[in-house]
Protein backbone atom coordinates (compact mmCIF):
# COMPACT_ATOMS: atom_id res chain seq x y z
CA UNK A 1 0.00 0.00 0.00
CA UNK A 2 1.55 3.29 -1.08
CA UNK A 3 0.52 5.71 1.68
CA UNK A 4 -1.24 4.45 4.77
CA UNK A 5 0.00 1.54 6.88
CA UNK A 6 -3.40 -0.16 7.09
CA UNK A 7 -6.59 -0.54 5.16
CA UNK A 8 -9.18 2.11 5.92
CA UNK A 9 -12.94 2.33 5.63
CA UNK A 10 -13.40 5.47 3.54
CA UNK A 11 -16.69 7.21 2.85
CA UNK A 12 -16.73 9.67 -0.06
CA UNK A 13 -19.61 12.09 -0.60
CA UNK A 14 -20.20 13.79 -3.95
CA UNK A 15 -22.71 16.68 -3.98
CA UNK A 16 -23.46 16.55 -7.71
CA UNK A 17 -25.66 14.03 -9.47
CA UNK A 18 -24.34 11.06 -11.44
CA UNK A 19 -27.41 11.50 -13.67
CA UNK A 20 -25.44 14.19 -15.53
CA UNK A 21 -21.76 13.51 -14.78
CA UNK A 22 -19.19 16.30 -14.60
CA UNK A 23 -15.70 16.93 -13.29
CA UNK A 24 -16.40 16.54 -9.57
CA UNK A 25 -18.35 13.32 -10.13
CA UNK A 26 -15.54 11.88 -12.26
CA UNK A 27 -13.00 12.89 -9.61
CA UNK A 28 -14.95 11.17 -6.82
CA UNK A 29 -15.45 8.06 -8.96
CA UNK A 30 -11.82 7.79 -10.02
CA UNK A 31 -10.49 8.52 -6.53
CA UNK A 32 -12.63 5.65 -5.25
CA UNK A 33 -11.21 3.34 -7.92
CA UNK A 34 -7.65 4.34 -7.04
CA UNK A 35 -8.27 3.79 -3.32
CA UNK A 36 -9.91 0.42 -3.95
CA UNK A 37 -6.82 -0.61 -5.92
CA UNK A 38 -4.77 0.26 -2.83
CA UNK A 39 -6.82 -2.19 -0.78
CA UNK A 40 -9.13 0.20 1.09
CA UNK A 41 -12.87 -0.28 1.59
CA UNK A 42 -14.61 2.60 -0.19
CA UNK A 43 -18.24 3.70 -0.49
CA UNK A 44 -19.38 6.74 -2.47
CA UNK A 45 -22.68 8.48 -1.69
CA UNK A 46 -24.02 10.64 -4.51
CA UNK A 47 -27.29 11.85 -6.00
CA UNK A 48 -28.47 9.46 -8.71
CA UNK A 49 -31.72 8.00 -9.92
CA UNK A 50 -32.52 4.33 -9.39
CA UNK A 51 -32.18 3.68 -13.13
CA UNK A 52 -28.86 5.53 -13.47
CA UNK A 53 -25.97 3.10 -14.07
CA UNK A 54 -23.31 3.58 -11.37
CA UNK A 55 -20.35 1.48 -10.18
CA UNK A 56 -20.94 -1.03 -7.39
CA UNK A 57 -19.22 1.19 -4.82
CA UNK A 58 -21.59 4.13 -5.48
CA UNK A 59 -24.71 4.34 -3.30
CA UNK A 60 -27.44 6.31 -5.14
CA UNK A 61 -29.17 8.82 -2.86
CA UNK A 62 -32.03 9.61 -5.25
CA UNK A 63 -32.66 12.15 -7.95
CA UNK A 64 -31.47 15.72 -7.64
CA UNK A 65 -32.93 19.13 -8.46
CA UNK A 66 -31.29 21.30 -11.19
CA UNK A 67 -29.94 24.55 -9.69
CA UNK A 68 -27.97 27.36 -11.32
CA UNK A 69 -24.56 27.38 -9.63
CA UNK A 70 -21.07 28.67 -10.65
CA UNK A 71 -22.17 29.59 -14.16
CA UNK A 72 -23.61 26.15 -14.76
CA UNK A 73 -26.63 24.02 -13.91
CA UNK A 74 -25.79 21.72 -10.99
CA UNK A 75 -28.04 18.90 -9.85
CA UNK A 76 -28.18 18.95 -6.04
CA UNK A 77 -29.93 17.02 -3.28
CA UNK A 78 -31.05 18.52 0.02
CA UNK A 79 -33.81 18.32 2.62
CA UNK A 80 -34.91 16.03 5.47
CA UNK A 81 -35.34 12.92 3.30
CA UNK A 82 -31.80 13.23 2.00
CA UNK A 83 -30.51 13.93 5.51
CA UNK A 84 -32.06 10.67 6.69
CA UNK A 85 -30.38 8.79 3.84
CA UNK A 86 -27.03 10.37 4.67
CA UNK A 87 -27.42 9.44 8.34
CA UNK A 88 -28.29 5.82 7.44
CA UNK A 89 -25.28 5.56 5.09
CA UNK A 90 -22.92 6.96 7.72
CA UNK A 91 -24.23 4.58 10.39
CA UNK A 92 -23.84 1.57 8.11
CA UNK A 93 -20.39 2.59 6.86
CA UNK A 94 -18.60 3.09 10.20
CA UNK A 95 -15.93 4.98 8.26
CA UNK A 96 -12.42 5.68 9.51
CA UNK A 97 -12.36 8.76 7.25
CA UNK A 98 -15.20 10.74 5.71
CA UNK A 99 -14.10 12.56 2.54
CA UNK A 100 -16.49 15.30 1.42
CA UNK A 101 -16.32 17.06 -1.93
CA UNK A 102 -17.52 20.69 -2.03
CA UNK A 103 -19.05 20.76 1.49
CA UNK A 104 -20.13 24.40 1.00
CA UNK A 105 -22.53 23.37 -1.78
CA UNK A 106 -26.09 22.84 -0.47
CA UNK A 107 -26.27 19.13 -1.18
CA UNK A 108 -25.23 15.79 0.29
CA UNK A 109 -21.73 16.86 1.35
CA UNK A 110 -23.11 19.71 3.46
CA UNK A 111 -25.64 17.37 5.05
CA UNK A 112 -22.92 14.82 5.80
CA UNK A 113 -20.76 17.51 7.37
CA UNK A 114 -23.59 18.52 9.72
CA UNK A 115 -24.18 14.91 10.75
CA UNK A 116 -20.59 13.58 10.79
CA UNK A 117 -18.72 12.62 13.91
CA UNK A 118 -15.09 11.67 13.30
CA UNK A 119 -12.18 12.53 10.97
CA UNK A 120 -13.39 14.63 8.03
CA UNK A 121 -11.39 15.51 4.93
CA UNK A 122 -12.86 18.04 2.50
CA UNK A 123 -11.85 18.70 -1.10
CA UNK A 124 -12.66 22.08 -2.65
CA UNK A 125 -12.92 22.27 -6.44
CA UNK A 126 -14.48 25.67 -7.13
CA UNK A 127 -12.38 28.59 -8.42
CA UNK A 128 -14.09 31.97 -8.56
CA UNK A 129 -12.92 35.54 -8.10
CA UNK A 130 -16.25 36.35 -6.46
CA UNK A 131 -18.96 33.96 -5.34
CA UNK A 132 -22.27 35.27 -4.07
CA UNK A 133 -23.33 31.67 -3.37
CA UNK A 134 -20.41 31.08 -1.03
CA UNK A 135 -20.89 34.44 0.65
CA UNK A 136 -24.56 33.64 1.35
CA UNK A 137 -23.77 30.11 2.50
CA UNK A 138 -20.96 31.02 4.88
CA UNK A 139 -23.07 32.04 7.93
CA UNK A 140 -24.88 28.67 7.77
CA UNK A 141 -21.76 26.54 7.40
CA UNK A 142 -19.18 28.47 9.43
CA UNK A 143 -19.57 26.29 12.51
CA UNK A 144 -19.82 22.94 10.64
CA UNK A 145 -16.67 23.86 8.70
CA UNK A 146 -14.78 23.70 11.99
CA UNK A 147 -15.43 19.95 12.01
CA UNK A 148 -13.17 19.51 8.97
CA UNK A 149 -9.86 18.00 10.04
CA UNK A 150 -7.98 18.60 6.78
CA UNK A 151 -8.73 20.58 3.64
CA UNK A 152 -7.61 19.78 0.10
CA UNK A 153 -7.85 22.11 -2.90
CA UNK A 154 -7.46 20.74 -6.42
CA UNK A 155 -5.48 23.77 -7.56
CA UNK A 156 -4.03 27.07 -6.37
CA UNK A 157 -7.11 28.75 -7.86
CA UNK A 158 -9.44 26.59 -5.77
CA UNK A 159 -7.26 27.16 -2.70
CA UNK A 160 -7.47 30.94 -3.18
CA UNK A 161 -11.27 30.76 -3.46
CA UNK A 162 -11.42 28.78 -0.23
CA UNK A 163 -9.16 31.19 1.66
CA UNK A 164 -10.95 34.32 0.44
CA UNK A 165 -14.54 33.10 0.87
CA UNK A 166 -14.51 30.54 3.68
CA UNK A 167 -11.24 31.06 5.54
CA UNK A 168 -8.76 28.43 6.58
CA UNK A 169 -6.12 26.95 4.31
CA UNK A 170 -5.69 23.81 2.25
CA UNK A 171 -3.02 21.59 0.84
CA UNK A 172 -3.09 21.48 -2.98
CA UNK A 173 -3.52 17.99 -4.43
CA UNK A 174 -4.45 17.99 -8.13
CA UNK A 175 -7.12 16.02 -9.90
CA UNK A 176 -5.93 12.62 -11.03
CA UNK A 177 -6.09 10.84 -14.37
CA UNK A 178 -5.59 7.18 -15.22
CA UNK A 179 -2.95 8.19 -17.75
CA UNK A 180 -2.47 4.77 -19.32
CA UNK A 181 -6.17 4.54 -20.22
CA UNK A 182 -5.68 7.55 -22.49
CA UNK A 183 -2.09 6.87 -23.52
CA UNK A 184 -3.06 3.46 -24.86
CA UNK A 185 -6.42 4.42 -26.36
CA UNK A 186 -7.03 3.24 -29.95
CA UNK A 187 -7.82 5.77 -32.65
CA UNK A 188 -10.91 5.90 -34.85
CA UNK A 189 -10.37 6.49 -38.59
CA UNK A 190 -13.34 8.86 -38.93
CA UNK A 191 -11.84 11.15 -36.26
CA UNK A 192 -8.19 10.89 -37.29
CA UNK A 193 -6.72 13.93 -38.99
CA UNK A 194 -4.65 13.95 -42.16
CA UNK A 195 -2.25 16.50 -43.62
CA UNK A 196 -5.02 17.87 -45.83
CA UNK A 197 -7.84 17.46 -43.29
CA UNK A 198 -6.50 17.89 -39.75
CA UNK A 199 -8.94 17.53 -36.87
CA UNK A 200 -9.66 19.70 -33.81
CA UNK A 201 -11.81 18.40 -30.93
CA UNK A 202 -13.99 20.14 -28.36
CA UNK A 203 -15.55 18.36 -25.36
CA UNK A 204 -18.04 20.00 -23.04
CA UNK A 205 -21.60 21.10 -22.36
CA UNK A 206 -22.60 22.90 -25.53
CA UNK A 207 -25.04 25.40 -24.01
CA UNK A 208 -22.88 26.44 -21.08
CA UNK A 209 -21.29 29.78 -22.09
CA UNK A 210 -18.21 29.45 -19.91
CA UNK A 211 -17.21 26.25 -21.75
CA UNK A 212 -16.46 28.48 -24.72
CA UNK A 213 -18.02 26.68 -27.70
CA UNK A 214 -19.13 30.05 -29.08
CA UNK A 215 -15.51 31.24 -28.95
CA UNK A 216 -14.37 28.18 -30.88
CA UNK A 217 -17.12 28.51 -33.48
CA UNK A 218 -16.16 32.15 -33.95
CA UNK A 219 -12.60 31.00 -34.68
CA UNK A 220 -13.60 28.70 -37.53
CA UNK A 221 -13.49 31.29 -40.38
CA UNK A 222 -9.99 32.42 -39.36
CA UNK A 223 -8.83 28.82 -39.10
CA UNK A 224 -10.24 27.86 -42.50
CA UNK A 225 -8.61 30.86 -44.17
CA UNK A 226 -5.23 29.19 -43.50
CA UNK A 227 -6.20 25.51 -43.24
CA UNK A 228 -9.24 25.12 -45.54
CA UNK A 229 -9.55 21.38 -44.92
CA UNK A 230 -9.66 21.58 -41.11
CA UNK A 231 -12.46 19.74 -39.30
CA UNK A 232 -13.84 20.71 -35.89
CA UNK A 233 -15.36 17.79 -33.97
CA UNK A 234 -17.75 18.87 -31.20
CA UNK A 235 -18.73 16.34 -28.51
CA UNK A 236 -21.09 16.92 -25.61
CA UNK A 237 -24.67 17.48 -24.50
CA UNK A 238 -26.74 20.53 -25.40
CA UNK A 239 -29.20 22.07 -27.78
CA UNK A 240 -26.63 23.78 -29.99
CA UNK A 241 -26.46 21.97 -33.31
CA UNK A 242 -25.93 22.23 -37.08
CA UNK A 243 -28.83 24.66 -37.66
CA UNK A 244 -27.49 27.23 -35.19
CA UNK A 245 -23.96 26.86 -36.52
CA UNK A 246 -25.16 27.24 -40.11
CA UNK A 247 -26.89 30.48 -39.17
CA UNK A 248 -23.68 31.71 -37.51
CA UNK A 249 -21.05 30.54 -40.01
CA UNK A 250 -22.81 30.01 -43.34
CA UNK A 251 -20.83 27.65 -45.59
CA UNK A 252 -18.00 27.48 -43.03
CA UNK A 253 -20.38 25.37 -40.92
CA UNK A 254 -19.46 22.41 -43.16
CA UNK A 255 -16.22 22.17 -41.16
CA UNK A 256 -18.08 21.56 -37.87
CA UNK A 257 -19.28 18.05 -37.00
CA UNK A 258 -21.45 17.29 -33.96
CA UNK A 259 -20.79 13.94 -32.30
CA UNK A 260 -23.27 14.24 -29.43
CA UNK A 261 -22.47 12.79 -25.99
CA UNK A 262 -19.59 10.30 -25.99
CA UNK A 263 -18.77 7.46 -23.60
CA UNK A 264 -15.59 7.41 -21.54
CA UNK A 265 -14.10 4.96 -24.03
CA UNK A 266 -14.99 7.11 -27.03
CA UNK A 267 -13.68 10.21 -25.28
CA UNK A 268 -10.28 8.55 -24.98
CA UNK A 269 -10.45 7.43 -28.64
CA UNK A 270 -11.41 10.93 -29.76
CA UNK A 271 -8.52 12.54 -27.88
CA UNK A 272 -6.11 9.95 -29.26
CA UNK A 273 -7.33 10.51 -32.83
CA UNK A 274 -7.36 14.28 -33.29
CA UNK A 275 -4.41 16.56 -33.99
CA UNK A 276 -5.49 19.25 -31.51
CA UNK A 277 -7.72 19.39 -28.48
CA UNK A 278 -9.17 22.88 -27.99
CA UNK A 279 -10.20 24.19 -24.55
CA UNK A 280 -11.76 27.65 -25.18
CA UNK A 281 -13.30 28.08 -21.71
CA UNK A 282 -13.89 31.65 -20.61
CA UNK A 283 -13.73 31.27 -16.80
CA UNK A 284 -14.82 29.39 -13.71
CA UNK A 285 -12.21 26.64 -14.17
CA UNK A 286 -10.19 25.50 -11.19
CA UNK A 287 -8.08 22.84 -12.90
CA UNK A 288 -8.85 21.46 -16.36
CA UNK A 289 -8.84 17.68 -16.10
CA UNK A 290 -9.65 17.25 -19.79
CA UNK A 291 -6.37 18.99 -20.63
CA UNK A 292 -4.48 16.24 -18.81
CA UNK A 293 -6.59 13.60 -20.52
CA UNK A 294 -5.85 15.12 -23.93
CA UNK A 295 -2.13 15.37 -23.20
CA UNK A 296 -2.12 11.75 -22.00
CA UNK A 297 -3.78 10.65 -25.25
CA UNK A 298 -1.14 12.44 -27.33
CA UNK A 299 -3.26 15.32 -28.59
CA UNK A 300 -1.70 18.78 -28.76
CA UNK A 301 -3.66 21.14 -26.48
CA UNK A 302 -4.67 24.69 -27.40
CA UNK A 303 -6.30 26.44 -24.47
CA UNK A 304 -7.47 29.77 -23.07
CA UNK A 305 -4.81 31.51 -21.02
CA UNK A 306 -6.78 31.10 -17.79
CA UNK A 307 -4.54 30.81 -14.77
CA UNK A 308 -5.65 27.27 -13.99
CA UNK A 309 -5.04 26.12 -17.56
CA UNK A 310 -1.66 27.83 -17.77
CA UNK A 311 -0.50 26.02 -14.64
CA UNK A 312 -1.62 22.62 -15.93
CA UNK A 313 0.11 23.33 -19.25
CA UNK A 314 3.39 24.34 -17.63
CA UNK A 315 2.89 28.01 -18.57
CA UNK A 316 2.57 27.14 -22.23
CA UNK A 317 5.38 24.60 -22.60
CA UNK A 318 3.01 21.61 -22.56
CA UNK A 319 0.24 23.30 -24.56
CA UNK A 320 -0.35 26.45 -26.59
CA UNK A 321 -2.26 29.31 -24.97
CA UNK A 322 -4.37 32.03 -26.58
CA UNK A 323 -6.06 35.14 -25.08
CA UNK A 324 -9.27 34.06 -23.35
CA UNK A 325 -12.42 34.85 -25.33
CA UNK A 326 -10.58 36.05 -28.48
CA UNK A 327 -11.96 34.03 -31.41
CA UNK A 328 -9.65 35.59 -34.00
CA UNK A 329 -6.54 34.82 -31.95
CA UNK A 330 -7.83 31.31 -31.33
CA UNK A 331 -8.28 30.76 -35.07
CA UNK A 332 -4.75 32.03 -35.71
CA UNK A 333 -3.34 29.83 -32.95
CA UNK A 334 -5.09 26.71 -34.22
CA UNK A 335 -3.83 27.38 -37.75
CA UNK A 336 -0.28 27.88 -36.47
CA UNK A 337 -0.29 24.67 -34.46
CA UNK A 338 -1.80 22.61 -37.27
CA UNK A 339 0.74 23.84 -39.83
CA UNK A 340 3.87 23.79 -37.65
CA UNK A 341 4.93 20.18 -37.09
CA UNK A 342 8.00 21.17 -35.05
CA UNK A 343 5.91 23.24 -32.64
CA UNK A 344 3.32 20.52 -32.26
CA UNK A 345 5.92 17.81 -31.68
CA UNK A 346 7.80 19.91 -29.12
CA UNK A 347 4.65 20.67 -27.16
CA UNK A 348 3.50 17.05 -27.24
CA UNK A 349 6.89 15.82 -26.04
CA UNK A 350 6.75 18.14 -23.02
CA UNK A 351 3.13 17.17 -22.34
CA UNK A 352 4.11 13.50 -22.20
CA UNK A 353 6.47 14.34 -19.34
CA UNK A 354 4.03 16.61 -17.50
CA UNK A 355 1.10 14.20 -17.32
CA UNK A 356 2.89 11.68 -15.12
CA UNK A 357 2.58 14.02 -12.13
CA UNK A 358 -1.22 13.77 -12.47
CA UNK A 359 -1.45 9.98 -12.74
CA UNK A 360 -3.63 8.46 -10.02
CA UNK A 361 -0.71 6.28 -8.91
CA UNK A 362 0.95 9.52 -7.76
CA UNK A 363 -2.10 11.50 -6.67
CA UNK A 364 -3.60 8.73 -4.53
CA UNK A 365 -0.43 8.62 -2.42
CA UNK A 366 -0.90 12.30 -1.58
CA UNK A 367 -4.53 11.71 -0.60
CA UNK A 368 -3.58 8.67 1.48
CA UNK A 369 -0.99 10.78 3.31
CA UNK A 370 -3.77 13.17 4.35
CA UNK A 371 -5.90 10.26 5.54
CA UNK A 372 -3.00 8.87 7.54
CA UNK A 373 -2.51 12.17 9.35
CA UNK A 374 -6.17 12.78 10.17
CA UNK A 375 -6.67 9.21 11.39
CA UNK A 376 -3.55 9.48 13.56
CA UNK A 377 -4.87 12.73 15.01
CA UNK A 378 -8.49 11.65 15.44
CA UNK A 379 -8.32 12.26 19.20
CA UNK A 380 -7.15 15.86 18.76
CA UNK A 381 -9.66 18.64 19.63
CA UNK A 382 -12.12 19.45 16.86
CA UNK A 383 -11.51 22.81 15.19
CA UNK A 384 -9.22 24.47 12.71
CA UNK A 385 -6.32 22.33 11.56
CA UNK A 386 -3.64 22.45 14.26
CA UNK A 387 -0.45 23.98 12.93
CA UNK A 388 1.40 20.70 13.38
CA UNK A 389 -1.17 18.84 11.23
CA UNK A 390 -1.20 21.60 8.62
CA UNK A 391 2.60 21.63 8.45
CA UNK A 392 2.64 17.86 8.14
CA UNK A 393 0.15 18.04 5.27
CA UNK A 394 2.26 20.60 3.48
CA UNK A 395 5.42 18.53 3.92
CA UNK A 396 3.67 15.43 2.60
CA UNK A 397 2.30 17.34 -0.39
CA UNK A 398 5.82 18.48 -1.23
CA UNK A 399 7.09 14.93 -0.93
CA UNK A 400 9.13 15.65 2.19
CA UNK A 401 9.47 13.39 5.18
CA UNK A 402 8.44 10.14 3.48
Amino acid sequence: MSGTTRRLRIGIVCPYSFDAPGGVQFHARDLAQALLAEGHHVSVLAPAGEDTPVPDYVVPAGRAIPVHYNGSVARLSFGPVMAARVRKWLAAGQFDVLHLHEPAVPSLSMLALWIADGPVVATFHTALTRSRSLQLAYPFIRQPLEKITARIAVSEDARRTLVEHLGGDAVVIPNGVFVDQFRGAPTRPEWTGTAQRPTVAFLGRLDEPRKGLEVLLGAVPTLLATVPGARVLVAGRGETGPAQVRALLGDDADAVEFLGPVSDEDKARLLASVDVYCAPQTGGESFGIVLVEAMSAGSCVVASDLGAFARVLDDGDAGVLFPTGDSVRLGETLARVLTDDRLRNRVQARATQVVDRYDWSVVVQQVEAVYEIVVAGRDAPVGEDPSSVRDALLRRARGEGR
